[in-house]
């Protein structure tokens, strides 16, 4: 120590504390040291300097807490300036005095200390720079499918059902359920969500799920999974029975369709006996059983859900359209008769209503008549329960059997004019079909021509 009270660099410690000989300690003096170096001047009062000690703080101006270093001076302090400049710990304040990431982070860096000792030594890229084929195991790649969620399902299987029951293409059915992944697996609820689908819909859409139940059997649909599905149907019986009160029955004549179909095995029906508490279920059971118990029964199966759609006969078909279009000029009742006739469910046969109605009007030959039909023609257009293209048709098919209408209305040809103009008018027929109406030739008069002139007989 000096003199003027500076002391030396060789008395710092690294923790910033000074050493004071005759036992002053952390700066410290005792008190009966202090009293003797007052009372004689001769001996040397030695100053202790308290040493600098940095604490974190999380406010304040000029406090290392800020991002700010402390007054430190340069020329005997340079290492600790360069110490707090490249330390890792954060300097916010707020951290826990921790290295960043472990000590793990920084350019450079491949990981943490101690990482090294986890390491194998195998390399499974082909790429990578350090992958040797030789020391390789061999290994199987298996693929996995993962399970279709029902959300999923849904989204998939429904709009292909959707569009069955407007095409009727059981093997395009076939196809997209093939080609999905994770369909395979839930076979017993394609059948399911088919009959669920089938409950709010006509006896055609029936028909068209028991066809398509006996076509994906075999191809798409194990016996176990018809099984299984009917089963789950079964047992929400009474949940399906709050929106569709007549669910028991349907579901009793699927399941005896099924079985005459050699899609289900008789004794499916047979195994319930004794074990079924809900009245639903039991009367599902006893429908499909009394269905099969009948003389010829398996026969009569076939048709358990009638007749309708393009599957009727063109005849009765015809004979119902012309029932429903002369009901119309009776009454005049245009929603009625819209009714009877997407009852049909014959949306490509429409051309000929369009037919019937045109023939009607020329063979009756009134003013109010035509008014009606007129009116229930645009009703249909309007609605696009018939389409311009059957609208179309059916006009060019009476513009096609103009001649043979002749020989029973000889006015045909007037009537024609005036029904389709109206027509026209109201937006039913568009103008390409209006510039094909046919006029019928004038009677030419004798001055118009050759005079009356007979012409000669060519000889042969």
């Amino acid at each position: 120590m000096t003199s003027n009270g500076v002391i030396s660099e060789e008395n710092f410690l690294q923790n910033g504390e000074v050493d004071i000989e005759n036992d002053e300690v952390n700066g410290n003096i005792g008190e009966d040291e202090m009293v003797t170096s007052l009372d004689s001047p001769s001996k040397e009062i030695r100053l202790v300097h308290k040493a600098k000690r940095f604490h974190r703080q999380n406010s304040g101006e000029g406090k290392p807490g800020n991002g700010v270093l402390p007054n430190i001076k340069p020329n005997n302090n340079k290492s600790v300036i360069r110490g707090l400049k490249n330390s890792r710990n954060s300097r916010d304040g707020l951290g826990r005095g921790l290295a960043k990431k472990g000590g793990a982070g920084g350019k450079g860096t491949w990981g943490a200390p101690g990482d090294e000792l986890f390491e194998d030594g195998s390399c499974r890229d082909a790429k990578d720079p350090n992958y040797d084929s030789d020391s390789q195991d061999e290994y199987v790649v298996d693929s996995v499918e993962p399970e279709m969620t029902q959300e999923e399902f849904l989204k998939v299987v429904e709009p292909v059902l959707l569009e069955y029951f407007e095409n009727g293409d059981t093997f395009e059915v076939e196809q997209t359920l093939r080609d999905h992944v994770g369909v395979k697996e839930k076979r017993a609820k394609v059948l399911e969500l088919a009959v669920n689908l089938a409950l709010d819909r006509k006896a055609t859409q029936r028909e068209m799920t028991s066809v398509l139940i006996s076509d994906l059997y075999g191809k798409f649909l194990l016996q176990k999974d018809i099984s299984l599905g009917f089963d789950d149907m079964l047992n929400s019986l009474a949940d399906l029975t709050i929106d569709t009160p007549d669910a028991p029955q349907i579901m009793g004549q699927f399941i005896a369709r099924a079985v005459a179909d050699d899609c289900l095995a008789p004794k499916f029906i047979s195994s319930y006996k004794g074990k079924v508490e809900c009245p639903h279920k039991q009367a599902a059971l006893d429908k499909a059983e009394l269905l099969l118990s009948r003389k010829h029964g398996i026969v009569r199966l076939d048709n358990i859900w009638g007749t309708g759609g393009g599957i009727r006969p063109v005849k009765f078909l015809i004979k119902q359209m012309v029932l429903l279009l002369k009901e119309l000029l009776s009454s005049g009742d245009i929603p009625e008769a819209t009714r009877c006739l997407q009852d049909l469910e014959v949306p490509h046969f429409h051309h000929e209503l369009v037919y019937e109605a045109t023939v009607m009007i020329l063979e009756d030959s009134t003013e109010r008549a035509a008014h009606r039909m007129c009116d229930f023609l645009k009703s249909l257009a309007q609605s696009m329960i018939i389409t311009p293209e059957q609208m179309a048709v059916g006009f060019r098919r009476v513009f096609d059997s103009m001649p043979d209408i002749c020989l029973d209305v000889p006015n045909a040809y007037n009537l024609l004019e005036r029904f389709v103009t109206m027509c026209h008018r109201d937006k039913v027929v568009s103008s390409d079909v209006f510039q094909e109406l046919p006029l019928r030739g004038r009677k030419r008069f004798v001055s118009e021509g050759d005079g009356g002139r007979i012409k000669p007989t060519v000889l042969s």
